[in-house]
């Protein structure tokens, strides 16, 4: 059977592509999402700018109830991880890590991004020993701990006011000595008593033992070492674009790219192949928000229908 629309990635966009695709009248959806549905948003500690949402809420929480809307329309979820779709003549294929294929008349891809590492010695070795791109999953095991935190976008602040309700102290680590951030975030962070801002400053080193972590160098504009003894350190310095499933067998994209590695949409979000459709963080221009996620989920999803109805009918 050759599916309607099939979804790669089980985010805002394509929990939001699946909702408007079923209830708009596609009848073989298939969503195909390795893990559980929800995606990177499900790691936020708070969410306090999605419309509607008033009082404190997780990511977690806010996902949560989408997979069981959806469903109700009849999407499907196939747990396995799509390994690259390929287009022969006017039909898709997904190729599949079981080793199976699914054919499909149109494609909505997207599968998102994943945090940077920063690229200072020591993070790759103590990664997952101390050193962590998520204060939701690990910031428990330093409750009453000093931790540092790396960055100074959204994300960066956002994790460091978390951390700083739970650890004893959060030291604030930025390039710059201005941030990134929505003002009020930022004023937040300036009247936290047990944020400490390292400004001007580049993490040089992180150390530890058999243990963990055990303290970070970081140095200044002006080549001065500072260490800090932490067990703890967290780095938030962007994303990079999950885009493995579009590469073909000879190296080169499915649809056209920009230098970064992000898919060339229009408005649409239609890429440069007739039938595929790009949504979320891994397009060109996105805002990396929820609610813009979702948005292009329902826009990519409202073009899906027409271009099947056009193509079936």
């Amino acid at each position: 059977m050759i599916l309607d629309c099939a979804i790669i990635g089980g985010g805002p966009a394509g929990l939001t592509a699946g909702l408007y695709t079923t209830r708009g009248g596609l009848e073989n959806v298939t969503m195909f999402e390795k893990g559980m549905p929800g995606g990177q948003i499900t790691s936020s500690s708070e969410i306090e700018n999605y419309p509607g949402v008033t009082g404190e809420i997780s990511g977690m929480d806010l996902m949560m109830p989408w997979p069981e809307q959806c469903q109700r329309f009849g999407l499907k979820h196939e747990m396995v991880e799509v390994l690259r779709v390929s287009k022969d003549g006017d039909i898709f294929k997904i190729h599949k890590g079981d080793g199976t294929i699914s054919e499909a008349h149109s494609v909505i891809i997207g599968t998102g991004s994943s945090p940077r590492r920063a690229g200072f010695a020591g993070e790759d070795e103590l990664f997952g020993r101390g050193v962590s791109t998520c204060a939701t999953c690990d910031g428990f095991f330093y409750k009453g701990k000093e931790v540092a935190v790396i960055g100074g976008g959204d994300t960066a602040l956002e994790e460091a006011l978390y951390l700083a309700k739970i650890c004893s102290k959060v030291y604030l680590v930025h390039r710059r000595d201005t941030f990134r951030s929505a003002p009020n975030t930022i004023e937040r962070i300036k009247k936290a008593e047990n944020i400490e801002l390292v400004l001007n400053s580049v993490p040089d080193e992180v150390y530890g033992d058999n243990m963990g972590v055990t303290g970070i160098r970081v140095k200044n504009n002006n080549g001065e070492l500072r260490d800090i003894k932490v067990p703890g350190v967290f780095t938030f310095v962007g994303n990079d674009v999950n885009n493995q499933a579009l590469i073909q067998e000879d190296g080169s994209f499915l649809c056209d790219m920009n230098s970064a590695g992000e898919v060339i949409v229009d408005i649409s979000m239609k890429t440069s192949v007739e039938g595929l459709y790009a949504t979320g963080d891994m397009r060109i221009a996105a805002p990396k928000q929820v609610v813009s996620a979702a948005g292009d989920g329902a826009v990519a999803a409202l073009q899906a229908i027409s271009y099947v109805d056009e193509k079936l009918n």
